[in-house]
């Protein structure tokens, strides 16, 4: 890890703000999963976002909208979360969706071909192509005609519009676990 976690007694007024916000967040939905040291020092993607706060506070709100405004199911989102994740190999995003994911109903066999990189077999048409989209967009490539045009005749131009936010906001995420090497808490594979 190349960031220090920050305990909430060394904030400053302004992480101190972001970090309440975030505390709030987490515990109503990132609950699944080790987010937080017993002194209260955020884990994950929430510590470097402390780090800069302007930063953080900007994605962090991001992160909020989409869950304000969500219209796709949870199981979509986990779809293409761990998609990402598995794209990026950013072991924290694996560690804490899986969780999620498990939460949401999914079968530790339907997590564990998503984690291998492959497509699951049986998948509804929605969650297919749900992967198909984050698959697609987290190589950094066009999203295919054929591939958006079903996206938006299943999930509506509004729902296309949050999957590939939900994409572009947890490639980020994983860009950032990535670069400041964030680990997967002690003694969790």
């Amino acid at each position: 890890m190349r960031l220090p976690l920050l305990p909430p007694s060394e904030l400053n007024a302004e992480q101190k703000a972001l970090y309440d916000d975030m505390k709030k967040g987490i515990n109503a939905k990132f609950n699944a999963f080790e987010t937080m040291r017993e002194d209260g020092a955020l884990m994950g993607p929430w510590n470097a976002w402390l780090h800069e706060p302007e930063v953080g506070s900007a994605i962090w709100n991001v992160t909020k909208a989409l869950s304000a405004c969500k219209i796709l199911s949870d199981k979509i989102h986990q779809i293409a979360i761990l998609v990402v994740g598995t794209r990026f190999g950013a072991p924290y995003e694996i560690y804490a969706h899986d969780a999620i994911a498990k939460l949401d109903g999914m079968s530790e066999q339907f997590i564990s071909t998503v984690c291998s990189g492959s497509r699951p077999f049986g998948m509804t048409d929605e969650e297919g192509c749900a992967y198909d989209v984050a698959f697609a967009l987290s190589s950094g490539r066009v999203l295919p005609e054929p591939t958006y045009q079903r996206a938006v005749t299943l999930f509506t131009q509004r729902g296309v519009h949050e999957l590939i936010s939900l994409v572009g906001l947890y490639c980020f995420v994983s860009v950032t676990l990535n670069g400041f090497n964030v680990p997967v808490p002690t003694n969790k594979c």
